[in-house]
């Protein structure tokens, strides 16, 4: 897939992204806009290789250095991070670092950006997220409604929480579809967690759906040890059925 390397300016600094696009002379753009957010790995070869998946499908995707923040921050091994008690503690620090209002103001510059680029459509964009990215997905929805048409969490965690910043608190402020794929034996997203969200999204009356995947949290990455090839196949048709039917044409 064309994939195009560019820096966003926001609020804080500049924020490197990439930019895929479909292939190939029978698809003729534009194309409506998503953005993908990645687990809290942050951006690597395998999530450039997603977006550039899910442009296939027809769609501008824009990838963005969530963590542009720390600099030149050194990646992370996904096989140990999590068993490397320094790793992890950096790892930790680094999701800590991405309040609500910090993604929502780099998602305004991100969506500024679609809306200038020529191989974008529409003024309304897919969000799509992974684990920490699930989380900022259906956080934007309620934080910027007007620009999210759409947005899918996949074994996102933290979409309910007892604090004031919980992202299922701003059911009533979405316009856009929600989407939640979860995974089982999740303590970042349980049965009851699910319950809540489906209240509060009922309640607001935002049309949503929640499934449930028979795999382990992780699954739709590639780069992560529960990764399931059936469940991921799955999460690649919910989502470009979400989007077919949200997004601008």
């Amino acid at each position: 897939m064309p994939n195009i390397v560019d820096t966003v300016t926001t609020a804080d600094g500049a924020c490197t992204i990439h930019l895929f696009t479909p292939d190939g002379q029978e698809t003729q753009g534009p194309w409506p806009g998503v953005i993908m957010y990645p687990d809290a790995g942050g951006v690597r070869k395998t999530f450039e290789q997603m977006a550039a998946k899910l442009a296939s499908y027809g769609y501008a995707v824009l990838l963005p250095d969530v963590y542009y923040r720390n600099g030149d921050w050194a990646p992370f091994d996904m096989a140990s991070v999590f068993s490397d008690e320094q790793e992890r503690k950096r790892l930790f620090a680094m999701i800590g670092s991405l309040t609500q209002d910090k993604v929502a103001s780099d998602a305004g510059a991100f969506f500024d950006y679609l809306i200038a680029r020529p191989e974008v459509v529409g003024a309304r964009f897919g969000v799509c997220g992974y684990c920490m990215g699930g989380r900022i997905s259906v956080t934007l929805a309620g934080r910027l409604p007007e620009r999210v048409a759409a947005a899918a969490s996949f074994h996102g965690g933290g979409l309910v929480t007892d604090t004031e910043d919980s992202p299922h608190l701003l059911a009533d402020r979405m316009r856009g579809t929600v989407y939640v794929g979860g995974a089982e034996n999740d303590a970042s997203f349980t049965k009851e967690h699910a319950e809540q969200l489906d209240k509060a999204l009922t309640k607001a009356g935002v049309q949503h759906t929640i499934e449930w995947y028979q795999a382990a949290h992780g699954f739709a990455v590639p780069d992560n040890a529960p990764y399931d090839e059936a469940a991921a196949a799955r999460h690649w048709e919910a989502m470009t059925e979400v989007f077919g039917s949200a997004l601008p044409s």
